[in-house]
C-alpha cells in the first residue's frame, strides 16, 4: 500500500498532451447494460432464484410486513432460519462464518472483483459482546491480509453502547466551533465514568486500526444514525490523522443524503490539509432515510435528509468531483448503486489521465445488488469490490431488513434488477 501511494504521487504529473490524447482514445467504453458480463458468474438456477426474490421485494406491503415479523420470529424461536438462509441470506450475505466467505470471494476474484469484508454484528451490547466483536474483527483483518482483500468494514456500534454515543452526540451538538473543537469540549465536561467507557471504545477502534495498518488492510468506518454520528466522525478523523500519514488506511463514511454532508466533506479536507494526512472517505448516499425522517417528524426537528433525490444526486456527484480533483491527497471508495454516479467517477478519472486502478480510488457495491455495475467496471479495469457481510443469521437480520427496505424504497431499484436478470435469462435462452 505504501509503495502504491508513493507511485500515485508522481503518476499523471508528467503526462504530455499527446499521451493524454492517446489515453482518451484507448479508454474503455463502459456500459452498465451488458448483462453477459454482469451475470457471467451466476448459473441459470441462481439467476432464477434472484428473479423470484426481487419479484417478492417489488411488493412494498409484503416487504413492510416481512421486515416487522422476521426479527420477532427470530427472537421467539420460530423455525424460519432455513427459509431465510435460502432467500435473503443467500442473496445478500457471504456466509455465517468468516471461513464460509472464502467460496464467494474466490468466485468473485475469478472475474476481477474483490470484496470488502464486514462482520455483521449490530445492536449486541455489553462489554463482553464488544470485546468479542473486537476479536472477530481482528480475525477479519488477519484473513484479509492473507487473502489479499483490500478492505474491511466496522461499525462503532459494534464496540459502543448506543446510548453512550447518543449522549456524546448531544453534548457535542451543544458546543460551538469545529468538529474536533466540539469533541474536545465534550470530553472536558464529560463525567469520569462515561469518559472511561468512551476511552474503551476508542482503544478498541485504535487497536483494530493498528492491526490493519501493520498488515496493509484498509478500514472503512461505517456511518450510522445522524443522532449518534458526531463522536463517530471525530473518532474517525483522529484515526485518519494517526494512520493516514503516508497512505490511506482509515476511511470515514459520508452519507450524502444528509444536506450537511458536502460541507462536512469540505471541512474534513481542510483539516486533513492543515494536519498533513491523507483524507480517506467512503461516499454513500445513505441507509437510514425512513428512520431519519420518521424520528425528525416525531421529535419535531428539521429532517437532516435532503428534500428530494435530485438534491442527493447533486451533492453526491459534487463530492465525487471534489475528491477526484484532489486525488493525490484524497482517497475514496465510490460506494454507490447509481449508474450515473459510477460512470461519472470513471469519466473524471479518465479526463485527468488517471488509471481506473489508481490506488486512491475504489468502486464498491453491495453483494447481491447491481452486478451490472460491478462486473462491467471490472471488465473496464477498475478497482472494484462487493461489500460482503457475514455472520449468524440472527446477527445479520438488521442488515437484511435494510436491504429489503432499500430495494423497495429506492425508486426503480427492484425493477432495474428484475429487468436485467430477465434480459440475461432471455439472452441465454436465445443463444443456447
Amino acid at each position: 500500500m505504501h509503495q502504491l501511494f508513493l507511485r500515485s504521487q508522481t503518476e499523471g504529473s508528467f503526462l504530455s498532451g499527446h499521451k493524454l490524447l492517446a489515453m482518451a482514445l484507448t479508454d474503455p467504453v463502459i456500459s452498465f447494460d451488458n448483462t453477459e458480463y454482469a451475470f457471467e458468474y451466476k448459473s441459470d438456477s441462481a439467476l432464477r432464484k434472484a428473479r423470484f426474490l426481487f419479484s417478492v421485494m417489488s411488493y412494498p406491503w409484503l416487504v413492510s410486513l416481512g421486515t416487522r415479523l422476521t426479527p420477532w420470529a427470530i427472537r421467539v424461536g420460530l423455525p424460519i432460519k432455513g427459509l431465510l438462509r435460502k432467500t435473503l441470506f443467500a442473496q445478500f450475505v457471504g456466509g455465517e462464518t468468516l471461513e464460509s466467505t472464502q467460496r464467494v470471494a474466490a468466485t468473485l476474484k475469478q472475474y476481477g472483483v474483490q470484496v470488502i469484508l464486514d462482520y455483521g454484528v449490530e445492536g449486541k451490547e455489553g462489554e463482553e459482546n464488544f470485546d468479542k466483536a473486537v476479536q472477530e474483527f481482528g480475525r477479519v483483518i488477519d484473513h484479509a491480509a492473507l487473502s489479499s482483500i483490500p478492505f474491511m468494514s466496522i461499525k462503532v456500534t459494534g464496540f459502543a453502547r448506543f446510548g453512550l454515543l447518543e449522549q456524546l452526540h448531544q453534548s457535542m451538538v451543544g458546543q460551538s466551533g469545529s468538529l474536533l473543537d466540539r469533541y474536545e469540549a465534550m470530553l472536558a465536561g464529560l463525567d469520569p465514568t462515561l469518559r472511561g467507557e468512551w476511552q474503551k471504545v476508542c482503544d478498541r477502534v485504535e487497536h483494530l486500526c493498528t492491526r490493519a495498518a501493520r498488515q496493509q488492510v484498509g478500514v472503512a468506518i461505517d456511518a450510522e444514525e445522524s443522532w449518534i454520528q458526531e463522536p463517530i466522525d471525530a473518532l474517525s478523523m483522529q484515526m485518519m490523522q494517526q494512520f493516514n500519514q503516508s497512505c490511506p488506511v482509515v476511511y470515514n463514511t459520508v452519507q450524502l443524503y444528509r444536506h450537511d454532508r458536502y460541507r462536512f466533506l469540505q471541512d474534513c479536507a481542510t483539516v486533513s490539509s492543515a494536519k498533513n494526512y491523507i483524507l480517506a472517505v467512503k461516499l454513500v448516499r445513505g441507509a437510514y432515510m425512513e428512520k431519519e425522517r420518521k424520528r425528525a417528524l416525531e421529535k419535531g426537528y428539521a429532517s437532516p435528509i435532503h428534500a428530494n433525490k435530485q438534491a442527493v444526486d447533486q451533492d453526491y456527484d459534487q463530492a465525487l468531483r471534489f475528491c477526484i480533483d484532489r486525488i493525490e491527497r484524497t482517497a475514496l471508495i465510490v460506494a454507490s448503486h447509481n449508474e450515473q454516479s459510477n460512470l461519472l467517477a470513471t469519466q473524471l478519472m479518465q479526463r485527468k489521465g488517471q488509471s481506473l486502478h489508481h490506488p486512491h480510488i475504489h468502486w464498491s457495491q453491495l453483494y447481491g445488488m447491481s452486478d451490472n455495475i460491478t462486473f462491467n467496471l471490472s471488465k473496464a479495469g477498475a478497482s472494484v469490490s462487493k461489500y460482503l457481510p457475514f455472520g449468524p443469521i440472527e446477527d445479520v437480520i438488521p442488515y437484511l431488513m435494510r436491504r429489503a427496505q432499500e430495494n423497495t424504497s429506492v425508486k426503480g431499484q427492484t425493477g432495474r434488477e428484475l429487468g436485467l436478470i430477465q434480459k440475461e435469462l432471455d439472452r441465454r435462452r436465445h443463444s443456447a
